[in-house]
């Protein structure tokens, strides 16, 4: 049987959710058919996504075609390199001591709290008046 020709991987991160497929055949990362550069605006934002395969070496032999919805761009950054660091751990064992010492494979728990009934905001209640 033949192996897969892709790795895959799923991250999150508040309300963004990242799918990705590592493949060897096509070296360019992609997100939502658009190239990194061009979706994530910021350089900060383009080397988040990029870390997980400069850390293992793996950033000039495999690309990435990731889709990400949900959330704002930050979020969405940080649960596609979820995503690639897990990708990344499929493709060989040995990526996950690198990666877990590097915190990538660490998944950030912290939710937008919910709104509570009689109050303005999670928290946030109406000032008190003593008269």
């Amino acid at each position: 049987m033949p192996a897969t020709d892709f790795h895959k991987g799923l991250g999150r991160r508040k309300s963004a959710i990242a799918t990705v497929r590592l493949s060897s055949s096509d070296k360019s990362l992609k997100v939502n058919n658009k190239t990194v550069e061009e979706y994530f605006a910021s350089p900060v934002l383009v080397e988040t996504v990029k870390q997980p395969l400069a850390l293992v070496g793996q950033d000039t032999k495999l690309g990435a075609n990731l889709v990400v919805k949900g959330g704002g761009k930050r979020g969405q950054a940080e649960a596609a390199r979820l995503a690639i660091a897990r990708a990344l751990i499929n493709l060989s064992e040995d990526n996950k001591t690198t990666l877990r010492k590097a915190g990538f494979l660490t998944r950030d728990p912290r939710e937008k709290e919910r709104k509570k009934p009689g109050l303005k905001r999670a928290r946030k209640a109406a000032q008190w008046k003593k008269r």
